[in-house]
């Protein structure tokens, strides 16, 4: 059980455990159809492809791999962060495990804020009994990480550091995987800059990595041309399914750091939203009952997982637009989704669901969420032309970089 009493100095301030997450850096998913989610996740929603990994290429047996049409993994952003989000074969997962999975849902990924929270994060989370499945540096990324498993088996990955791509779109190339690990690193370890240097110094050629071309660009999206009327800002929240409430809460709570804003009560069934920042949830957790209630997919326990574009008109044109190039857009109880006024629910080849919304209430200083009755609600299709502001719109966490 972790101890109440705090008793770890992160950067100068005592915490009860040796690390503070700061936000949900990424999240994955594997699917049935890659080929399809990849158009989904890259032509429509708005993600762009950053690099991309062949289970063939790095198998001691890929022949395990033959008949298998698509092996890949591939990484996907919406800002300078290498990877926000990441799409893999199912069936190629599966090949490589040795056994077929049931859930879809693939690794969710917390950053912390320095390398040594990660290397403090191991040892005390050993000590609480998590089940430490790797750790090191991951190539492609170059983030610092501790994987384990949360109650329901689902990786979670704690991690610093994430490579950045700039102006030029260029990842970094792979004569520079050099510097990942598969263990444990010893710290301090050399900076990112100096690790530049020194593969000048070797004569790495630093623009050989992988650049992702756009759709061509037709909308007008605040004053900037873009190829679809809206522009991804924010990963998150994620809403997940669990098989034990109580476990679950522990684990996001107490092993984890996790704030619990609010709780609900959905056909008699409880739902709990816990936050890592200053946005109403990072995280909500709902029994697993509820899945078939709500008629979701049987082959994921995620709910859904949020994107949030950069404001309400954004939101109008995205539903709009995605509604036109043939998805399904879904409406969930307003109630299991509180601290967003305003989402749609649209529903990737696999039938995983994406929240698209434009702003989530902020908790300020005395941790309380806005009151119930506070709260705008309006069916979708019924929605207003325009909003009046809340006293936190366009409050939080603010989008680095040119929306293009």
């Amino acid at each position: 059980m972790t101890t109440t009493e705090p008793r770890y100095n992160v950067g100068g301030v005592v915490l009860q455990r040796p690390f503070k997450v700061r936000r949900l850096g990424h999240f994955g998913l594997y699917t049935e159809r890659l080929a399809e989610a990849t158009r989904f996740y890259r032509d429509l929603i708005g993600f762009r492809l950053s690099d991309t990994v062949d289970f063939r290429a790095v198998a001691q047996n890929p022949e395990i791999y033959d008949g298998i049409e698509d092996p890949y993994l591939h990484f996907l952003r919406y800002n300078g962060d290498h990877h926000a989000f990441v799409l893999g074969s199912k069936p190629a997962s599966e090949a490589r495990r040795g056994h077929k999975a049931i859930d879809s849902t693939g690794q969710m990924s917390w950053q912390v804020g320095t390398l040594g929270e990660v290397g403090n994060a191991i040892p005390w989370l050993t000590e609480q009994g998590m089940d430490i499945r790797n750790v090191g540096r991951d190539m492609p990324g170059s983030n610092w990480h501790v994987y384990f498993v949360d109650p329901d088996k689902r990786t979670v990955e704690l991690f610093y550091g994430m490579e950045q791509i700039g102006w030029d779109g260029l990842s970094k190339p792979r004569e520079m995987y050099d510097r990942g690990f598969r263990t444990q690193p010893s710290l301090p370890q050399m900076s990112e800059f100096d690790e530049v240097q020194q593969a000048l110094t070797d004569g790495i050629g630093l623009k050989s990595g992988y650049r992702h071309v756009e759709l061509p660009s037709r909308f007008d999206v605040e004053g900037v041309m873009l190829p679809r009327p809206f522009k991804p800002v924010n990963m998150g929240p994620l809403r997940l399914f669990v098989s034990d409430m109580a476990l679950a809460e522990a684990f996001y709570r107490d092993t984890m750091g996790f704030a619990l804003t609010e709780e609900v009560t959905y056909q008699g069934h409880r739902c709990i939203f816990l936050r890592v920042n200053t946005e109403h949830h990072s995280v909500a957790l709902y029994p697993m009952e509820l899945r078939s209630v709500l008629g979701l997919s049987s082959h994921a326990t995620s709910m859904s997982f949020g994107v949030q574009v950069g404001s309400y008109r954004q939101l109008t044109n995205a539903v709009d637009f995605l509604r036109a190039e043939g998805c399904t857009v879904r409406e969930l109880p307003p109630e299991l989704s509180p601290g967003i006024d305003y989402s749609a629910y649209i529903v990737d080849p696999d039938g995983h669901l994406v929240q698209l919304y434009f702003q989530m209430e902020q908790i300020g200083w005395d941790g309380k969420p806005r009151p119930p009755e506070a709260r705008p609600q309006a069916a979708l299709g019924q929605w207003p032309s325009e909003l009046e502001p809340q006293s936190d719109t366009y409050a939080g966490q603010v989008f680095l970089g040119p929306l293009g």
